[in-house]
């Protein structure tokens, strides 16, 4: 279709105003539409326009048109609409402290918060109807992800923590550098025979299987690492963990050591490490060895923790052990990789 179309010189300022103001701002979808009226007035045809803006002949039609009745109020952009939010800012906030503080606190018998019961919670106390395909993205929004819960024992004390660790941790270690001691973490691990099992890779939908004889015998390891160095000693014994043990394990510790050499071991409150028994042998030794006490249920602040892990990967997991001799044996060939 051939037709002619005028701007008065006003009409072609205004679209040079907002020319500049679109360039401006990035609005390419405006340029082109502004660019499209100027290439009208300069008698172009709306195919030609449209293919040199790379757009349909019929989208330069329908910018006219509203042109022509809007004026320039239909070059103005405003905010797009869209669906109201159901729940407002004060009300996902209030979800969000719903949520966080768990779903026995708002009056369910699950400890699990999961779509459907997030769902019926929106539904019961903010009289919303939320499909349970757009829960996940609500929860995302409030910063939410789905992950697995850990224990945490009821008997930790934070404040006793906290204490530890800002105030007792650093003069410990002020007086080990002080003395040139070593400041060892100890603790213990027992490495069942009947295996560990981990992640790994497979074959989607066939889950790895890992033999078992099922027998209930463990190999048990006496453990201690230095803080500044890493050094580490190690002694494994095939029978339960007691104070006797543990004090044959100082003695080795004390023997592989300088004689000179002053021994701070940082330790949890097993009965044996707290025993009269191995009291009396860091006493008898006080010269060299002292024993300090680390919070009650605090594995997260003993290094020695992350070690017990690798040795787990390196000789338990997803293994099979058909003697518990070849459990130690593969126990020992991982201590002695680590060590060295």
């Amino acid at each position: 279709m051939n037709f002619k179309i005028h701007f008065t010189t006003q009409t072609l300022k205004v679209l040079s105003e907002y020319w500049q103001a679109a360039l401006k701002e990035g609005q390419n979808q405006l340029l082109k539409r502004i660019s499209a009226l100027q290439l009208l007035s300069d008698q172009l045809a709306p195919t030609v326009i449209a293919q040199r803006l790379g757009v349909a002949v019929s989208t330069v039609y329908a910018w006219l048109a509203a042109f022509m009745q809007h004026g320039v109020a239909a070059l103005k952009y405003g905010p797009k609409k869209g669906r109201k939010a159901k729940l407002s800012q004060a009300q996902l906030e209030t979800l969000k402290q719903k949520l966080l503080a768990g779903p026995t606190a708002c009056g369910y018998t699950s400890g699990v918060w999961n779509g459907a019961l997030v769902a019926e919670l929106i539904e019961r106390d903010f009289a919303q109807h939320y499909q349970l395909r757009y829960v996940p993205s609500l929860l995302k929004g409030l910063g939410f992800t789905y992950q697995k819960a850990c224990f945490i024992s009821d008997h930790l004390d934070p404040l006793r923590r906290t204490e530890w660790l800002e105030k007792e941790w650093p003069q410990l270690v002020k007086a080990a550098r002080e003395q040139k001691a070593l400041l060892l973490f100890g603790d213990e691990a027992s490495f069942a025979q009947w295996g560990s099992l981990s992640y790994t890779w497979a074959i989607k939908g066939q889950q790895p299987v890992v033999a078992t004889t099922g027998i209930r015998k463990a190999y048990k390891v006496f453990g201690m690492l230095d803080y500044f160095t890493g050094q580490l000693f190690y002694s494994g014994h095939t029978e339960r963990f007691n104070a006797a043990s543990y004090c044959e394990f100082l003695k080795r510790v004390l023997a592989q050591t300088p004689s000179t050499q002053k021994i701070m071991v940082v330790q949890d409150g097993a009965r044996y490490h707290t025993a009269r028994a191995t009291k009396k042998f860091i006493a008898a030794h006080v010269e060299r060895l002292s024993g300090y006490q680390l919070p009650a249920y605090s594995p997260d602040y003993n290094p020695i923790e992350h070690l017990w892990r690798r040795i787990k990967r390196k000789a338990t997991h997803n293994r099979y052990f058909e003697k518990f001799e070849d459990l130690i044996a593969s126990v020992e060939t991982a201590l002695v990789l680590v060590k060295n």
